[in-house]
């Protein structure tokens, strides 16, 4: 195990002391403060720092960032920079988690620290987090609010991302309108109370003319507002109070099983996918036995990656030919084949709620599916079972209970609806400016209750 101390509360405590308390041995007054005054920091000055250490030797090394890793020099670009990770851990010391891609295409997340003022920043560790989203180590936050690393080895489910039981949350869904040169028409998920879930809308600050539509298919609620070039740079906030339970096999009599064997737009029929499923369930009889071969096919098959332009919208034919993606990808894979193959699946997207720590950002949204066997639905989770070896048996019948889902389904029709057509499927705003598509990215966070875990 390797441990690494970040006594974050200490720094925070002594910083709000030194600045409100006068020493007990200190005199009153004093001629002239030698002390040097520490710059404010906030993220935006770690984000530069970083981005300009990676810059700097990504020059030095003919346009890639070298990095020593496990007896080689891996040759790599910048991606992203998980804003939402972004830390100041104390006075002039920083942490960073960005995400750089190799020329044969594989991901590596790596976590640095930083030390310095803004404007003149250093990094004086840099450490693999991730390939291609399987961790070598995890951090967990202790009591106390200090942070350890982990070998994946030692980690529990918790460290590991699962909550078994109950959790409960507020979270908080944030998304900033760019400027508006036309009328613009916005569509936002709110999630929905059901069995393992009890949701409580507790505000919702919107610009615009607001409406609550139903999707009639899936029984998705949606915002819908209504905007004008007034309300340019305005903020959407909408925050929920969740109670999430575990989900396992359950049954569920409010719609037809056989309606999942059709096909939505990004999922279709296709004689790829029947070759395939047929040839990973030959000779299993069992449908549970059927639907186990194709969760571990997926696994095996599909490499965790997300640096090109097309992954993440959920392309079944596009996960199949490269063989990469992210969660979207790899359950619209599954759900392809599985439907191919005789068996009713279906899709949910939402978040995961970080089990290692009790506040702060989420990095987007995740997804996951289900598939009806043995007269029941079972959850499954592929994408994170490939993170993580040990838990395969667990998300193959499991979904933990630290997640939200914001919506179920693809395809989504409400009215009225988008003019670019059916929803693919809803975790982002969707925005229409003028009738054309505009990206916006939200900001999600979460705090979550005291007696939250159980």
């Amino acid at each position: 195990m390797a441990r690494l101390w970040f006594p974050l509360t200490v720094v925070t405590v002594c910083t709000v002391l030194g600045a409100c308390q006068t020493a007990p041995d200190r005199p009153t007054s004093v001629e002239a403060d030698t002390v040097e005054p520490v710059p404010h920091v906030v993220t935006a000055d770690i984000q530069q720092g970083i981005e300009n250490h990676i810059d700097e030797q990504a020059r030095l090394g003919g346009g890639w960032f070298t990095l020593p890793h496990e007896g080689r020099d891996l040759r790599l670009k910048l991606v992203k920079v998980h804003t939402e990770y972004l830390a100041n851990l104390g006075p002039r010391r920083h942490f960073a988690c960005v995400d750089l891609v190799s020329a044969e295409g594989n991901v590596y997340d790596v976590d640095f620290f930083l030390a310095g003022d803004p404007g003149a920043m250093s990094v004086t560790e840099t450490t693999v987090h991730k390939l291609n989203g399987q961790p070598y180590y995890v951090w967990d936050q202790k009591p106390d609010r200090t942070w350890v690393r982990t070998e994946v080895e030692s980690a529990s489910r918790h460290h590991l991302g699962v909550i078994n039981g109950s959790d409960e949350f507020e979270f908080l869904y944030q998304a900033r309108l760019p400027k508006l040169t036309e009328p613009a028409q916005m569509w936002i998920p709110l999630p929905a109370t059901d069995e393992f879930q009890q949701v409580d809308v507790k505000s919702i600050v919107a610009p615009g003319r607001q409406e609550i539509l139903e999707d009639k298919e899936f029984g998705n609620q949606v915002l819908y507002l209504t905007l004008d070039p007034r309300d340019s740079g305005r903020t959407v906030a909408i925050r929920f109070g969740i109670r999430r339970l575990e989900k396992s096999v359950y049954q569920d009599a409010t719609q037809d099983p056989q309606r999942y064997l059709a096909p939505d737009r990004l999922v279709p029929e296709d004689d790829e996918f029947r070759r395939i499923a047929g040839e990973v369930v030959e000779g299993k009889e069992d449908e549970l036995i059927r639907a186990r071969a194709l969760y571990d096919h997926v696994i095996d098959r599909m490499r965790y990656a997300k640096f090109d332009k097309k992954y993440g919208q959920g392309d079944a034919v596009y996960a199949c030919d490269s063989r990469t993606g992210n969660c979207s990808d790899y359950h619209s894979y599954f759900i392809a084949l599985a439907r191919a193959a005789g068996i009713p699946s279906r899709f949910a997207i939402g978040a995961a709620i970080p089990s290692a720590r009790n506040e702060g950002g989420i990095s987007g949204y995740h997804c996951w599916a289900e598939f009806y066997a043995d007269d029941k639905w079972w959850p499954i989770d592929v994408s994170e079972a490939d993170k993580h070896d040990s838990l395969i048996p667990y998300y193959f019948g499991h979904h933990p209970a630290n997640r939200v889902e914001l919506s179920r389904g693809r395809d989504l029709v409400v009215e009225p609806g988008p003019v670019s057509g059916p929803i693919n499927f809803l975790a982002y705003p969707v925005l229409e400016v003028g009738g054309k598509p505009v990206k916006v990215k939200p900001r999600f966070s979460f705090v979550r209750s005291a007696d939250g875990r159980s």
